[in-house]
């Protein structure tokens, strides 16, 4: 837990391999603890009732480096807050949706491969309220799946909801490692997509190998605009931090001012 001017907040991991969010602490003490333990918060490890933009869910709270806790503290009016401490019977229910999520990723393939659907069935999640099924997939262009919700909600009977995403979104879903060793950039801590382009590559004289210039999703790894000058002109700067930059080579890299038409990157 961090806390400074702002109201106190945790950073909790629904999934093993997802990424960190951040959700601020409720003002009043938390199922009655006590003012000593309600001060110090959710401990590492525990298990929270959170609100999100798709209903309560439940999420482990795990530590946050103190050196990043000014960029990843919420606004003051932030929805994203604790609800309470989970109670075994969450941890219970949570449980039973991860076994009914299997249960419905095993039904959902088979229906795709019944119907020849053209689409790869990513992740299936099972809202903590129980309200509706999502089903995460992937394809080239657009699916006609309503024959198959409606398969599914009859054999569920509940709200189905399909979701489609790119590859890149799939891969910081499921995560993994890149060859560099650590785990994905995408499933840790970058927070956006940023344009990535070969120049990138040519500009830091590297290989222009595909298998070596791809990431796990297939595309160019996000990791190629770290070694770029960045908006201030600093070499090795990077414009991964820049999220506001348009300039896929650069803004440092010769663009000047017309490197980036927002004007809030630096370069103005």
């Amino acid at each position: 837990m961090s806390s400074g001017e702002s109201r106190p907040f945790v950073s909790v991991k629904f999934t093993p391999a997802g990424r960190t969010y951040s959700f601020l602490l409720p003002e009043f003490d938390l199922d009655g603890v006590g003012a000593e333990a309600a001060a110090s918060g959710p401990a590492f490890g525990e298990q929270v009732i959170v609100d999100t933009p798709d209903g309560t869910s439940i999420g482990t709270v795990t530590r946050s480096a103190a050196a990043l806790a000014a960029r990843r503290v919420p606004v003051a009016d932030s929805p994203a807050k604790v609800v309470r401490r989970a109670s075994k019977e969450d941890v219970l229910t949570r449980l039973k949706h991860q076994q009914r999520e299997q249960e419905a990723h095993r039904v959902c393939l088979m229906k795709i491969r019944e119907r020849g659907l053209s689409m790869k069935l990513t992740r299936v999640e099972q809202l903590f309220d129980g309200s509706r099924l999502i089903f995460y997939y992937t394809a080239e262009g657009r699916v006609d799946f309503r024959e198959l919700v409606r398969d599914l909600a009859g054999h569920f009977r509940t709200r189905i909801e399909m979701r489609q995403i790119g590859v890149r979104d799939e891969a910081r879903m499921l995560g993994g490692y890149g060859s560099c060793g650590r785990p994905l950039c995408c499933t840790t801590w970058l927070q956006t997509f940023e344009p990535v382009s070969i120049k990138m590559a040519k500009q830091q004289g590297l290989s222009l190998n595909p298998s070596k210039l791809s990431g796990m999703c297939g595309r160019l790894k996000c990791c190629l605009r770290y070694e770029l000058p960045n908006a201030k002109g600093q070499v090795h700067g990077g414009c991964g931090s820049e999220g506001s930059c348009d300039n896929p080579s650069g803004c440092g890299a010769g663009g000047g001012k017309k490197s980036c038409s927002s004007g809030t990157c630096g370069c103005h």
